[in-house]
């Protein structure tokens, strides 16, 4: 994929999120190859609790909320429907949930007033004060990004981090699932003043793909998880604000919110008008007392479809003319100890298809996302060998297995799927069990 605009070059997570078209011919598949019966872990080890994360005043579910142990490292995210699965170690019996979500009062929640599923977890929108005397007002929104930037050093991770996180990605058709991979992944994230990238090894993928409903058009994600992990602006803010593009971008404050009951400055951020190669807008989060982003959220611009199509698509059949019509990013950090780190991220993709001699086109979305859900620290001689590692240009659908049973994960936190991706599981299953029963191969 040839990009002919330098601006590609100044933002290298352009080139992370590239979709592979191109025309397959279903054909029927040994259910052997793709459902293996893999080791399960000790399942009476942890304590599982289910429910919702929703907002107190109108019930409405809170997404990507997250949910964190106390004084431990385990945590996970609320899914697009504001549910939430945490396993908890059975040896922890009066711990403490912590809930917090942007603009939301933060709620403790002892683990003894918890069940096992059904469990309504109602947050309270925070008001927004004045901030106090001490805390100086910045005059220059660029300046104070600037200065968050700069202060990485101080106020993120500064040891090397082993992360346990799980990662997940799908391809829709309109809003039908027809292709969904998911991954434990361990990260040996780098301290975040050293320039060293980190690395990342698979302890568990599985994947399913339903060709019936791609047109015999097949869509792939290149670069698996660390589609998700270079969105960690922080940790590589050179995808995105380099000191030569920065000149590029307006910013300006929006109304303040807060998290964890602290202030939080809200910084819009868009091109200038006279820029017309395809940069970002976005709002950013930025702890108002020590200048840390706390949050961001953030989206492509891609007005010229010709550009960016050039940008994602590395192959395509001859009579379709396919283009991206969204590109969206979010990052979110937590805090342990006055120190912050990367915990979760997700990236949305949005492509329309086009064919020649066809009345309607096609509409397909590519979306991935990964949330940490434990860690510790970990000695630069355990990181591992560059055989080991999974490389940035992966597809995550080609090494992983296929799908097995539903305690895959064992102990294992993960983000709990959505209604429609548990009804997509739960169609492989049955799938599954009839070509077990009959002997007959299965036509995916």
């Amino acid at each position: 994929m040839d990009c002919q605009k330098s601006v590609t070059h100044r933002s290298p997570l352009l080139l992370l999120f590239v979709a592979l078209l191109w025309l397959v011919v279903p054909r029927p598949v040994n259910a052997a190859l793709l459902f293996q019966d893999l080791p399960q872990q000790d399942e009476g080890s942890f304590t599982q609790y289910k429910g919702e994360i929703v907002d107190e005043a109108n019930g409405k579910p809170l997404v990507f909320a997250n949910i964190t142990l106390e004084n431990n490292n385990i945590s996970t995210v609320s899914n697009t429907e504001g549910e939430f699965l945490l396993k908890v170690p059975k040896t922890v019996t009066d711990g403490t949930l912590i809930v917090s979500f942007l603009g939301y009062t933060t709620r403790q929640v002892p683990l003894m007033q918890l069940s096992s599923s059904n469990n309504r977890i109602a947050l309270q929108v925070s008001v927004t004060e004045l901030p106090e005397v001490n805390i100086s007002i910045p005059k220059d929104a660029r300046v104070l990004v600037k200065e968050t930037l700069r202060k990485k050093g101080e106020n993120y991770f500064d040891d090397p981090t082993l992360m346990t996180a799980f990662y997940r990605e799908t391809i829709k058709k309109r809003r039908r699932n027809v292709s969904l991979s998911e991954a434990v992944v361990n990260i040996y994230k780098a301290p975040y003043s050293s320039a060293r990238q980190d690395a990342v090894t698979i302890y568990k993928a599985r994947k399913s793909t339903d060709y019936s409903k791609l047109d015999t058009l097949a869509l792939k994600l290149q670069g698996g998880p660390f589609n998700t992990l270079f969105v960690d602006i922080m940790k590589y803010p050179e995808y995105i604000f380099t000191e030569e593009s920065m000149a590029s971008y307006r910013f300006s404050f929006d109304r303040s919110t807060q998290i964890n009951d602290q202030l939080i400055y809200v910084v819009n951020f868009e091109q200038r008008e006279q820029i017309t190669e395809p940069l970002y807008r976005g709002k950013l989060y930025i702890d108002a007392d020590k200048k840390i982003l706390t949050s961001a959220i953030f989206s492509l611009n891609i007005t010229d479809r010709e550009e960016a199509s050039r940008m994602f698509v590395r192959r395509k059949p001859w009579n379709a003319s396919v283009y991206p019509t969204e590109v969206a990013y979010r990052v979110d950090y937590r805090e342990k100890d006055g120190r912050w780190y990367y915990g979760y991220s997700n990236v949305l993709m949005e492509f329309k298809i086009n064919w020649d001699k066809r009345l309607f086109n096609s509409v397909y979305s590519l979306s991935c996302e990964m949330a940490v859900t434990d860690w510790e620290k970990y000695l630069e001689e355990e990181r591992p060998k560059y055989r080991e590692r999974l490389r940035t240009n992966i597809i995550l659908s080609d090494a992983a297995v296929g799908f097995t049973d539903p305690d895959f994960w064992g102990a294992y936190n993960i983000i709990e799927p959505e209604k429609s991706i548990e009804s997509a599981i739960r169609k492989i299953q049955r799938q599954l069990e009839r070509s077990k029963s009959d002997g007959s191969e299965a036509s995916l």
